[in-house]
């Protein structure tokens, strides 16, 4: 059995924790580790191969990282340069398992949901498989046991020849019904919630969506074809893939298909999909309060409150949700957190920076953190992982100033190479070609001062990477002046 795993999503309804160019699924929101490296950790077990990984292109160094840090390694990183639902994920997955004659079967799930029950999650496993190697298409359904209006249903009908018992065929699917229809469907005890998890075989779910949906299966066979394939990576053809139709797995293909049964799983999943679900899988006070940070609540109930640095008092609130982050914060009833993505969706719209990156920003040399900002500076933390290098670069419209914090600083600047260790400093002239490097065993941490006409994030040119990144790979620049510097 081969898990794909999706971990391509943006977790918009958990903003302002997770962002564009860092989502949910690389948080470690429930534990220790992020709910990438939990569904990594949970499918590391006998008789599953290493997972096929599909991420979008932007995550490819936080992907590896993470990896990295389990001292896991995928079968197949699948990268796509932007997102186009689950559908064409999975199909681009399974015509690479084809071409390698691999029809196998593909246990589908996402990145970052939670699962409690490990022992119920593989006896549902084990009965998924033994419809799907009959030619079904298996979809998990969670039992529904609360009106939850942010979750798809599925209602189901037992008993049905030639499946094996305990599994049922799909009858319909209702797409986050309104409060009043949820009740219902919970009270007939007829309906499932859809956990977004499926197993086919590779081959039947590609005959499927051909038949379906023959516009993403052209459109991906090309994709694929187009593609840049090194060593197990498969960077997707931008300019097919953008052709493709933009659907999920379920209006692609089970809505439609004939062979749709669903597997019941009871193993504690919870999609995390809100900030309700979060407050819902965490130890809860005797008040029911759930607190991270420096937090102090008094007289409250049933609040969720997450601070990051700042001291965050509530007082006098019931079924409350507040996010501070160091640039952002967002209150909201417990009632309202679906809305959270309209809220994203409208500082989108006006070009916000806070929607796509904190304010501290992971790169695969380390990281950098905006410390302050004017309209012709900008004071930055920079934290170089020890052995690493940022690339040779550089800019036409500001200088740097450079000062060591830490570590010691190996610095490239024009035809000149030299160190600097702990409370040294240089200058970095505006055009001049320059690096900075780590040669030492620990992180090197410097304070970086720009200055110019403009700061934005396209104004770097690189000129050697050790991570193949070109200047391409620069976001656009947004409106509001963001922390400079794709290093």
């Amino acid at each position: 059995m081969i898990p794909v795993i999706l971990s391509g999503g943006s977790g918009s309804r958990l903003w302002p924790l997770s962002r564009k160019q860092f989502p949910k699924q690389f948080l470690a929101l429930t534990g220790d580790q992020t709910l990438f490296q939990q569904t990594l950790q949970r499918l590391n077990v006998e008789g599953m191969q290493p997972p096929v990984l599909v991420a979008n292109q932007e995550h490819r160094f936080i992907v590896q990282e993470q990896l990295d840090q389990l001292e896991l390694k995928a079968q197949m990183l699948l990268f796509e340069p932007f997102g186009r639902n689950t559908a064409p994920a999975v199909a681009i997955a399974a015509m690479q398992l084809m071409a390698e004659g691999r029809d196998e079967l593909m246990l589908v799930l996402p990145a970052d949901h939670v699962l409690d029950d490990q022992g119920a999650l593989h006896q549902a496993l084990e009965l998924a498989a033994q419809a799907a190697e009959r030619g079904e298409l298996v979809l998990f359904g969670v039992p529904a046991r609360k009106p939850e209006t942010g979750y798809g249903y599925i209602r189901a009908r037992d008993g049905v020849e030639g499946l094996p018992e305990g599994v049922s065929r799909v009858e319909r699917f209702v797409e986050k019904p309104d409060a009043e229809r949820a009740a219902e469907y919970v009270a007939s005890g007829d309906y499932f919630w859809n956990s977004g998890m499926f197993m086919f075989r590779a081959s039947r779910f590609l005959d499927e969506l051909k038949r379906h949906d023959a516009d993403i299966y052209d459109n991906c066979l090309l994709a694929l074809e187009r593609s840049s394939h090194t060593d197990n990576q498969i960077s997707i053809d931008p300019a097919t893939f953008a052709c493709c139709p933009d659907n999920s797995i379920d209006y692609a293909v089970m809505e439609k298909t004939e062979r749709a049964c669903v597997v019941p799983l009871t193993a504690g999943w919870n999609d995390v999909g809100s900030w309700s679900s979060i407050w819902e899988v965490h130890d809860k006070d005797e008040d029911g309060n759930v607190t991270k940070g420096d937090v102090m609540v008094h007289n409250s109930r049933n609040c969720l409150v997450h601070g990051n640095g700042k001291l965050v008092s509530v007082i006098g609130l019931d079924d409350i949700v507040v996010v501070e982050t160091k640039d952002a914060m967002m209150v909201a009833h417990k009632d309202h957190v679906q809305d959270v993505k309209k809220m994203v969706n409208e500082l989108d719209k006006e070009g916000r920076p806070e929607t796509q990156n904190h304010c501290a920003v992971y790169r695969p040399w380390g990281s950098y953190d905006s410390v302050d900002m004017g309209g012709r500076f900008q004071v930055k933390h920079i934290t170089v992982k020890p052995g690493a290098q940022l690339s040779l670069q550089m800019h036409h419209h500001r200088a740097e100033h450079w000062i060591v914090v830490s570590g010691t600083a190996q610095v490239t600047c024009d035809d000149r190479t030299f160190l600097l260790t702990e409370n040294q400093s240089t200058y970095i002239p505006m055009t001049a070609v320059h690096r900075l490097t780590n040669p030492g065993k620990i992180p090197l941490e410097i304070i970086e001062v720009q200055s110019g006409s403009y700061l934005g994030e396209d104004d770097i040119e690189r000129l050697e990477d050790v991570y193949g990144r070109s200047s391409s790979d620069t976001p656009e620049p947004t409106r509001v002046p963001t922390p400079a510097a794709s290093r």
